[in-house]
């Protein structure tokens, strides 16, 4: 096998780790959630979710472009073997969390009731968000060392801390949510505002998991670099005649390189405050009651958005793409470029179909206790499931664009689409008052313009010429087959024994396997693609066995 087809693979491997990572987690995420709706109710849920709004903003801020920053940086500095400057680096950017760390996390505990009361009109998620802003500089420093082992060419470490996050985040979050929410009805009840007090006290003890769920991350991350770095540092002793950027001349590159992936994910994920901002503004203006307003975005938040995966495999796919970028070989980058997109497509188009077809169910049985509320999110879910695609395909080119240098390409086209996705939400709400469907439709636009934006950017920077057929028709048509047969198979089978889970495991089954075949047969994966996959020879062998290649 050639150098690029192994990096490729390789490429394919550590993004799956990250995947199955991330799925673990949102699985983790979503079994932990059934409680926590329980606890706190739609309204609880509300101020959980307005929280950390403003708290996912603030992180960005500080050190969400850090992993991705610190990786690209890494990977350059190792395709030349320089271990020395690597480390040189690794020092700059712990430096750089430390500071922005600290001085964000203070913002947001002395500045928390403006941003909760003043900017987003929800002054009972104030709580909540006190107990976030230690996390800040916990996610900081945990994101560098992320970011350093995934430009090693490595994603474990990243993947195994982030399910050991989720889970201490789940045994807190529930914990504590429970404790407090006990104690809030009890200071409530003094208060006079028994159901908000205990709503908003639930709310800060769902976000203390969190802050210790990250602890726990870091913690992991902190003893397998400790080890790791004996071992490197016995490396660089080796190294002869290796010159070394000053540390200010490298702090200075981190910060060139931090600041244009910084605005583009803060512009891309800061539409999530902008949205509440002008959903319950408008709302209010058009008699809609304060309560109704809160339990809608609670749904949409604490339900909708739940479900709505992105990929997390931009960020395998960076180091492998700036290596070959920086030793000037651009087939190998349209090949990753190409790579990439397949795999992610193969994999956004039937969770989209997949939410659909089954939102109603899924809800059922994750938040039975308030199913009074499941339809309108199974309505979201249908309406806007789409979105899963887009967020996932522009995920990616994002982190292909500041893969090749790209860097301020992926800032203006977030900002373009920001600008764009504020007047479709205006009109949407004005014109059509779709309410909390104007916010999912503008959302799923906002997206969907990324990825048309950024393709352009990748085709005339890159030469790529995006493949449509295998990439995007042949998954949509497999997914929509899956669709058809799986939701058919559950009504039989709901109708027939009555229990809800029952019939969705076993349609769900039915589902990916119905679409295997589906994509299988329709030629939408080849043998030699299909080797690059993680165990693709296994699936070679058995797709031959059942006839389908």
């Amino acid at each position: 096998m050639s150098k690029k087809n192994n990096g490729a693979s390789n490429a394919l491997v550590q993004g799956s780790i990250l995947a199955v990572a991330s799925i673990i987690s949102r699985i983790i995420g979503l079994i932990y959630r059934i409680p926590m709706q329980r606890i706190l109710g739609d309204i609880g849920i509300g101020y959980y979710s307005t929280a950390f709004e403003i708290y996912n903003v603030m992180l960005i801020i500080s050190s969400y472009s850090l992993p991705l920053a610190v990786s690209k940086m890494v990977s350059a500095q190792m395709a030349k073997k320089r271990r020395t400057a690597t480390y040189q680096i690794l020092k700059c950017a712990l430096l750089f969390a430390t500071i922005s760390g600290t001085t964000v996390a203070l913002i947001l505990f002395f500045g928390g009731n403006f941003f909760a009361t003043t900017l987003l009109n929800t002054p009972y998620s104030i709580f909540a968000l006190r107990v976030l802003a230690p996390g800040l500089l916990v996610v900081a420093v945990l994101g560098v060392i992320r970011g350093f082992f995934q430009g090693l060419g490595t994603m474990m470490p990243s993947a195994v801390s982030q399910i050991i996050e989720q889970i201490v985040n789940a045994i807190v979050s529930v914990w504590a949510a429970y404790v407090l929410y006990r104690t809030g009805t009890r200071i409530g009840a003094v208060l006079g505002d028994k159901e908000h007090y205990a709503a908003a006290y639930g709310a800060a003890g769902g976000t203390l998991g969190t802050v210790l769920g990250s602890v726990a991350a870091l913690l992991f991350v902190v003893f397998i670099f400790a080890i790791y770095m004996k071992v490197f540092k016995r490396q660089m002793k080796r190294e002869r005649n290796v010159r070394v950027s000053s540390f200010g001349y490298t702090m200075k590159i981190l910060v060139i390189t931090v600041i244009p992936v910084l605005l583009s994910t803060t512009i891309y994920n800061i539409s999530g405050i902008i949205d509440q901002g002008i959903f319950k503004q408008v709302a209010l203006l058009q008699g809609y009651t304060q309560n109704d307003i809160d339990v809608w975005w609670g749904v949409y938040t604490g339900k909708y958005k739940l479900l709505i995966i992105a990929s997390a495999m931009a960020a395998s796919f960076v180091p492998v793409l700036t290596g070959a970028y920086h030793r000037d070989d651009m087939e190998a980058v349209r090949g990753q470029i190409n790579l990439s997109t397949r795999f992610i497509m193969v994999v956004a188009f039937p969770c989209a179909v997949g939410l659909a077809v089954f939102g109603l169910p899924i809800f059922n049985i994750l938040f039975s206790s308030t199913r009074a509320t499941n339809a309108e999110a199974s309505l979201m879910m249908y309406v806007g499931a789409v979105a899963v695609v887009f967020y996932s395909l522009s995920t990616l080119s994002n982190g292909l664009l500041q893969g090749i240098d790209r860097l301020k390409v992926p800032v203006i086209n977030a900002a373009i689409s920001i600008v764009a996705h504020v007047i479709v939400l205006i009109l949407l709400m004005l014109i059509f008052r779709l309410n909390i469907h104007a916010v999912v439709l503008a959302n799923t636009f906002f997206a969907l313009l990324m990825c048309f934006m950024n393709s352009m950017a990748l085709k005339k920077y890159s030469g790529f010429k995006q493949e449509i057929k295998k990439t995007f028709i042949i998954p949509a048509i497999s997914s929509l087959i899956m669709g058809v047969i799986s939701y058919i198979l559950y009504f039989i089978l709901y109708k027939a024994c009555h229990i809800e889970i029952i019939a969705f495991i076993l349609a769900a089954i039915i589902a990916v396997i119905s679409y295997a075949v589906a994509l299988l047969l329709l030629k939408g994966l080849t043998e030699d693609e299909l080797r690059h996959f993680p165990k693709g020879t296994l699936i070679i062998k058995v797709a031959k066995k059942c006839h389908l290649l």
